[in-house]
């Protein structure tokens, strides 16, 4: 009886073990069908609220999830890299500043939405070294990242006071490199963009002078953000793609009436103090879902589009016969289906 008694209990114990085993495998197996059943996504981002505030609210709220995607952030220091990080299939979305539009026009990359007009390149000239307009910068050494949006406010500033690139001496440097320059007192002045350009004031205080912004040429020269794929990603996953721009905008509609809570998301995931974050909050007018509807409804948006191409033309970055329509690189059902699924 004794023997009995054991043998009931060693199986009794046996049982045991086996029910929650199969019940902790049970439950593995369903967060890892989970997992699985979420698509990669991988997006390039550039360390500022710009491009980082619309999609950062969607991964914190779970936006993304709930469409099935699984967003992950790349950081990149500009858009020209973004886009070959698209080429080469590391990333599967990216945003980029209005400089490195001139390569969706020149068919690399297709546009899914646009994002903002933004007011977040500056010349910046160091009074120390007598640079406190642009006339002065005649002879200077300017600090310049080729292909980005801040070279384009250099080239229109340049322009507006008789000056040419032979005028001045640019030295083509890589975003932390011209703040380095311009601290330092490597260069006489910089075409930059935010954060950065915050950097530079708190460190060179008042002998840090706005020579140029992006509100100066608003008219002539929208400052156009946008998120874009590469044409073949685009000719592939227009599913994919609508499911991430509904997501991102309802990121974006998160942020109208959260900003401080953005605000510490952004700081977090650019390890950007909140103060320096909350400066950058004052570099666009930021865009809701409606405010894309509207602007696609009344042909606003692919009016700011053409504008660019004729300053892409007129800069010498285009040649006129470079011009296409722009329905070639806009993805413009995706903005319009998304921004109402955002609505709904």
């Amino acid at each position: 009886m004794k023997r009995l008694g054991v043998l009931l209990l060693l199986g009794f114990i046996t049982m045991m073990v086996i029910g929650c085993s199969e019940d902790t495998g049970g439950n593995q197996g369903k967060a890892s069908n989970n997992n699985d059943d979420l698509e990669s996504f991988k997006v390039g981002y550039m360390p500022n609220f710009a491009s980082t505030y619309g999609v950062i609210s969607s991964i914190e709220n779970g936006n993304f999830e709930d469409k099935g995607l699984d967003v992950e952030l790349v950081e990149f220091e500009d858009g020209p890299t973004i886009i070959s990080a698209l080429e080469s299939g590391s990333i599967q979305a990216g945003y980029i500043g209005p400089g490195a539009h001139v390569l969706p026009v020149q068919g690399e990359a297709k546009i899914f939405t646009f994002s903002h007009l933004g007011n977040a390149d500056e010349v910046i000239g160091n009074a120390e070294k007598g640079v406190v307009s642009i006339e002065d910068l005649k002879g200077k050494k300017i600090g310049v990242s080729t292909g980005t949006s801040s070279e384009t406010i250099l080239n229109l500033a340049l322009k507006e006071a008789g000056l040419s690139k032979d005028d001045v001496t640019l030295t083509d440097m890589d975003a932390s490199a011209l703040v380095t320059a311009m601290n330092s007192g490597g260069v006489d002045a910089v075409a930059a963009w935010s954060p950065n350009t915050n950097t530079i004031r708190a460190e060179l205080g008042d002998d840090a002078v706005t020579l140029a912004q992006n509100e100066d040429y608003a008219e002539e020269f929208p400052s156009i953000a946008s998120w874009v794929v590469s044409p073949s990603y685009a000719d592939e996953n227009a599913d994919t793609i609508e499911k991430f721009t509904t997501g991102l905008y309802e990121g974006m509609d998160y942020q109208e009436d959260n900003t401080d809570e953005v605000v510490k998301l952004v700081a977090k995931q650019t390890a950007i103090d909140d103060a320096a974050v909350e400066e950058q909050t004052e570099d666009a007018e930021w865009q809701t879902s409606q405010d894309i509807l509207d602007k696609l409804e009344d042909g606003t948006l692919e009016g700011y589009y053409k504008q660019q191409q004729e300053n892409f033309i007129e800069d010498g970055q285009l040649e006129e016969e470079d011009k296409v329509d722009v329905s070639e690189y806009l993805m413009l059902d995706n903005m319009k289906n998304a921004a109402e699924n955002a609505n709904e």
